[in-house]
């Protein structure tokens, strides 16, 4: 059935669904309406629209490889599930940012409607990591721009000021793929156990990440 349906295809058909392959593959996650900071707008994702277009072809396509490939339409997300997949390696400090970013996703969630631009700073972020006592000390700006250039690969975030010129008003777009991560008290009770002496250099992949906190 799979190469039937892909012989009916023209070529520049079958390039894009290779495209939109290999960018689910290296970035789990693809959104419908992305920030584009140039021209200050959301803008549709080709990506996406391909990737809906041929969807029911792309889950058997995926199914293969012991894959799920799943459509949130009210979040405007299609992302991959699956336990093999690990991904690159996410730092520690890029784990608890993402946590982070959920409860500050939820709170602004609940002041505003589902059409909200969620913005948040970079001072906030390390700010609230303080709160709950997982930074001892303000990290490196090398591991910081690390651990932000890591979630922006992966449609967490969208920085909306230049990463070179990192600073506590950086401002960064918080996008509703955050919102597969845990409810909001569950990730306070897993902040709770980072301990900065036992955890030091622990990574995790970014795919596994995300599997552990949603089930």
């Amino acid at each position: 059935m799979m190469i039937e349906y892909m012989e009916q295809l023209t070529d520049e058909e079958r390039e894009q669904i290779t495209e939109v392959i290999q960018l689910l593959m290296k970035q789990t996650f693809l959104l419908e309406r992305t920030y584009d900071r140039r021209a200050e707008k959301y803008q549709l994702s080709r990506a996406y629209k391909v990737c809906a277009m041929h969807l029911e072809f792309l889950k058997e396509y995926f199914q293969v490889a012991g894959i799920e490939l799943v459509e949130n339409v009210y979040l405007g997300i299609i992302y991959i599930r699956t336990e093999m997949l690990m991904g690159d390696k996410l730092p520690r400090l890029a784990t608890i940012y993402l946590l982070i970013l959920k409860l500050i996703y939820d709170e602004r969630m609940q002041q505003a409607s589902s059409s909200a631009r969620i913005v948040t700073t970079l001072g906030e972020l390390n700010g609230k990591a303080g709160e709950f006592r997982v930074l001892s000390s303000l990290p490196s700006p090398t591991e910081i721009r690390r651990s932000v250039a890591l979630l922006k690969k992966y449609q967490i975030i969208e920085p909306l000021d230049i990463l070179e010129e990192l600073n506590e008003h950086t401002r960064m777009i918080i996008y509703p793929t955050v919102h597969m991560v845990l409810t909001g008290d569950d990730i306070r009770e897993l902040l709770k156990t980072f301990d900065e002496e036992d955890s030091r250099g622990d990574e995790t992949g970014i795919q596994n990440t995300i599997e552990d906190l949603s089930e």
